[in-house]
């Protein structure tokens, strides 16, 4: 067997960021080859999520990243076991990256595209297995979508100070300079904030699936089903507009004003700014 110097052992640590034990074990399996040490780093990562793949992945954090025209905006989760290894360096490390794969990926959703797209000649799965191997636990990509636009508009993301929650929001303008209104700005980062604090089920109410809005109906028609019968209708319409109000984020009470609606403060924010703005979509990302 090669002796194993402490120098092979930094440099190995160096290029893999694992732990000085683990390195030593690999040079010393690959009988001092350091480039089949580093398969046997990636193997023993491989191994660990195999072995791991049954683990429930609720701890994590959201990732958010904008191109620099602000044109393409980003949103990904990364999950892993425990809220210790949530907070490492190491998986730290790996989510901040994977903000940075998620925005050079070509697709705008799948995760599985994410693990194949390549920055800097690595692939996110490699640069996965390798999170894993570090820290022992079951790490994958929970969510991914992307945003682009494709005329005037701005795209705004905001993340809960805990890194758990976090929300990227469309609005689409009538011309450039609306969107680029500081007053516009702020309204749409306020409106991301809100989306994160009230967790809206859509944009609007031709966007909740026909099953949720008879299963509500029913669920109102059981409550009120002592009541005269002639009644019981207008009474479920109003509980199902209520619904609505509650869940549909234009028709939501603003967080930051509850005496208007979110449509009414972007409408507002769009006047003030010389054009008009409209949500056209927006996604909510939460891990735990």
């Amino acid at each position: 067997m090669a002796e194993i110097s402490a120098a092979l052992v930094m440099k190995l640590r160096k290029m893999s960021g694992q732990g000085m034990m683990d390195c030593k074990k690999a040079l010393q399996e690959a009988d001092g080859d350091i480039n089949e040490a580093i398969n046997i780093l990636r193997k023993k990562g491989l191994a660990t999520l195999a072995k791991r793949a049954e683990r429930e992945t609720s701890q994590g954090l959201v990732v958010c990243k904008n191109s620099a025209d602000g044109r393409t905006a980003t949103m990904a989760t990364l999950c892993c076991e425990t809220d210790f290894v949530a907070k490492s360096d190491d998986f730290i490390a790996a989510a901040q990256s994977l903000a940075d794969f998620a925005l050079a990926c070509p697709a705008n959703e799948g995760i599985e595209n994410i693990l194949e797209t390549t920055v800097d000649g690595k692939k996110y799965n490699d640069l996965l297995t390798e999170t894993v191997s570090k820290t022992g636990e079951k790490t994958q990509v929970g969510d991914y979508t992307k945003y682009k636009l494709e005329g005037p508009g701005l795209i705004s993301t905001y993340i809960h100070f805990n890194g758990k929650v976090g929300t990227m929001v469309q609005i689409d303008t009538s011309d450039d300079a609306t969107a680029s209104s500081d007053m516009l700005k702020r309204t749409a980062g306020d409106i991301a904030m809100h989306i994160t604090a009230t967790k809206p089920l859509a944009l609007n109410k031709d966007q909740i699936d026909t099953e949720t809005i008879e299963r509500e109906k029913a669920i109102f028609a059981e409550q009120v089903k002592n009541k005269p019968e002639n009644i019981i209708e207008k009474i479920v319409m109003g509980k199902l507009q209520k619904f609505f109000a509650e869940n549909c984020l234009l028709q939501q009470p603003f967080v930051k004003d509850d005496s208007k609606t979110v449509e009414q403060v972007l409408a507002e924010a769009a006047k003030q700014s010389g054009g008009k703005a409209n949500i056209k979509r927006f996604a909510r990302f939460d891990v735990g």
